[in-house]
């Protein structure tokens, strides 16, 4: 089969596209999907260069270095490695346990997985990180990690749900956002446009932040406000923060909440190294939310509010799978508001 291959953490000439790869079979409980479409992530990205390192201090496009382990995880990956944590195709065969009529479902699998940790813990994968995922003509996924959907949009659209609206949906969940005011950062990104679409699902009144190139993309999307990335937001102002962001710009998001507010991140760009006042946490009653792992219920609930017809489609830009190279060069330039789809062969 086709695909692109990571051989090791660098710049993104360490993606070679291959045409010799060997089909993957499904095991006991598994399936194999022919994949139809994937989508450019922060994390495919992040996970090449190193950035989950916690010896990176910068912001996600400042140089890195060689990094020893560079899995969000902490793991020391294995190359190489087909990324992709996107995809969108068809179950085309079943391994034992799993029932054949599956064969043909249309399916999204799951970009965040839960597996068995050390100590009964539950941790978390990330499809094409610890396993390898989208970035290929077939790939393998657990039966129960590969959700059929019946939706008009296309292969395309789909291939961009997984990880960014999975994602926006499992933060929202986390900070029990309601008909509440939203203060969004990185908004026009895919996880930060998808986190519009399902805030005003749930009735809330939402303020973007992003470039003002951007603001009126955002404003047809539904946001009430949009602020410039210089802009500081006014003060006891937000019941709910999604902050994907991260960086210098912290400080002024917590002061934007109101007292007994919920502050939820789920990305760094700008840096993961924040100035935090203690006393501003303390004496506000403010609660400080991490989002990774998420209920198995989260891309369930994307889909239904797919197939209800609740959800747009935000695709910005579409590239073949072997120009990954030229397709990351635009994500990375970060001109586009919404999701960078890649048709797989």
């Amino acid at each position: 089969m086709s695909g692109v291959v990571l051989t090791g953490h660098g710049e993104a000439d360490r993606l070679e596209w291959r045409d010799d790869l060997p089909v993957p079979r499904p095991g006991t409980g598994e399936v194999l999907v022919r994949v139809a479409a994937s989508s450019v992530n922060n994390t495919d990205i992040n996970t090449r260069i190193g950035w989950y390192n916690k010896s990176v201090r910068g912001a996600t496009d400042a140089p890195t270095g060689e990094a020893a382990e560079g899995s969000w995880s902490g793991d020391v990956l294995n190359f190489p490695l087909i990324q992709g944590a996107d995809c969108c195709g068809h179950i085309a065969e079943v391994g034992a346990g799993v029932d054949p009529a599956r064969i043909g479902e249309r399916v999204l699998v799951r970009a965040l997985q839960t597996v068995p940790g050390p100590h009964g813990h539950p941790v978390t994968w990330t499809f094409g990180s610890e396993c390898d995922g989208g970035f290929a003509q077939y790939t393998v996924a657990r039966a129960e990690d590969a959700l059929a959907v019946n939706s008009d949009w296309s292969d395309l659209e789909l291939g961009t749900v997984p990880c960014a609206y999975s994602t926006a949906e499992g933060m929202l969940q986390r900070a029990d956002l309601g008909a509440e005011r939203v203060l969004i950062t990185g908004a026009s990104g895919g996880v930060g446009a998808a986190a519009v679409q399902l805030a005003l699902a749930r009735g809330a009144e939402v303020t973007a932040i992003s470039s003002a190139a951007k603001a009126d993309a955002l404003r047809e999307m539904g946001a009430s406000r949009v602020l410039d990335r210089d802009e500081t937001p006014a003060a006891d102002s937000f019941e709910v923060v999604v902050d994907l962001v991260g960086g210098p710009g912290f400080p002024p998001l917590l002061d934007a909440l109101c007292p007994n507010g919920r502050y939820v991140v789920a990305g760094a760009i700008a840096g993961p190294i924040v100035e935090l006042d203690l006393r501003t946490l303390y004496l506000r009653d403010l609660t400080l939310l991490g989002s990774t792992t998420q209920p198995d219920t989260i891309l369930p609930d994307v889909i239904k509010l797919i197939e209800a017809g609740r959800l747009t489609p935000n695709i910005a830009q579409v590239f073949d799978l072997q120009d990954i190279h030229a397709a990351q060069a635009a994500f990375m330039a970060k001109t586009h508001v919404g999701k960078i789809a890649l048709r797989v062969p």
